[in-house]
């Protein structure tokens, strides 16, 4: 085999180990955002089998984490790689993070719906769970698509809409209190619907983090710690 056959060869297995990488990306997102679907599901419908089920898939998604963070340190560690293709990995690398610590904040979910079955339904919060579990399911799966397109763009529109998720968060809070106000036997049924509700707020949070690292990737910018307005201008003025 000849030198550019050899290098041919290098470069397609690189390439091959860098879409790995984005594959199982994705397949990971794919199980946290179903399993955060199915955590609120369970709270709405008062289902202890599907939250068991969610909690049973943190296991999977813990391994999925440690194994991409190992197939991350190998990339770096065999092929070096510089400009945009070290900005994937270590965007994967991320990445990979927050949606571990998103798969979490499922997994309490879960637990506060068993919670709830066991001690009874909470006097209020339930719409506002199912509001604000849409909204962060439209962000996980929007911050997903986006980096599938390394679509920036995208990834501005997902860090707006979690500061809807605030808004509605803090909205929701002062309803709950207002309950536990009313009728102090139901503080810790309440209390439970208060700790789902800061799940899935956190969960949004996670998911702008997604999106800032989209925007690494495909820009080379860092854009934590701004506002929305200055992430926008920085990206379309790019």
């Amino acid at each position: 085999m000849d030198k550019m056959q050899l290098d041919k060869h290098i470069y397609q297995q690189y390439d091959s180990e860098l879409e790995a990488l984005q594959t199982k990306l994705l397949a990971m997102g794919g199980i946290v955002e179903q399993q955060i679907k199915d955590a609120v599901n369970s709270i709405e419908n008062a289902d202890s089998d599907l939250a068991e089920k969610v909690i049973r898939i943190e296991d999977d998604v813990d391994l999925r984490e440690v194994a991409l963070d190992h197939d991350c340190t190998t990339v770096l560690a065999c092929r070096q790689p510089t400009a945009s293709d070290l900005r994937l990995v270590l965007a994967v690398a991320k990445m990979t993070r927050d949606l571990e610590r998103m798969g979490d904040e499922a997994q309490k979910i879960a637990k506060m719906a068993i919670s709830l079955n066991q001690s009874g339904a909470a006097p209020g919060g339930y719409e506002e769970v199912r509001h604000m579990g849409t909204l962060v399911q439209n962000m996980v799966h929007n911050a997903l698509d986006a980096f599938a397109r390394f679509d920036a763009i995208r990834a501005v529109e997902v860090a707006r809409a979690d500061k809807q998720v605030d808004r509605e968060y803090k909205s929701a809070m002062r309803e709950l209190m207002t309950y536990m106000m009313e009728d102090p036997r139901s503080i810790s049924r309440a209390m439970n619907i208060l700790w789902t509700l800061r799940s899935l707020e956190r969960i949004g949070d996670h998911t702008r983090n997604i999106a800032e690292h989209i925007i690494f990737l495909v820009k080379g910018m860092d854009v934590r710690h701004k506002s929305v307005s200055d992430i926008e201008s920085k990206v379309k003025g790019d």
